[in-house]
């Protein structure tokens, strides 16, 4: 079966930085494509960065200051978090999409103190 596992998240204080991790398994061929989201409470879910066939994008408001990166030989993806904002704050959720279907971590707290 398909699971996401991720991994950090925690407290960190604005101007830090911080890596989240999500290594899939159950997944064998090479043509999917991986996305971070993240949603914050009363806000809608945000499409954060998306990298796929080694092309990769990102949020406007992230552009800059965070980097997904892949390892295909793992199936793990990670986004490096740096300079890292108050509003940065929220529950981040790794997504994997394959031949039309979408799979989903268990998300992680990212939490950016002032």
């Amino acid at each position: 079966q398909v699971q996401l596992v991720e991994s950090g998240g925690g407290l960190v204080q604005a101007g830090g930085s911080m890596t989240l991790s999500c290594a899939a398994s159950g997944i064998s061929n090479d043509f999917y494509t991986m996305r971070w989201y993240r949603q914050a409470p009363g806000k809608h879910r945000e499409l954060v960065a998306i990298t796929s066939s080694g092309i990769t994008n990102y949020a406007n408001s992230v552009t800059g200051r965070f980097t997904i990166s892949r390892d295909s030989a793992k199936n793990t993806v990670s986004l490096q978090m740096n300079s890292l904002k108050p509003e940065d704050t929220g529950v981040y959720i790794c997504n994997v999409e394959s031949f039309g279907s979408h799979y989903w971590g268990q998300g992680t707290q990212v939490t950016v103190s002032s």
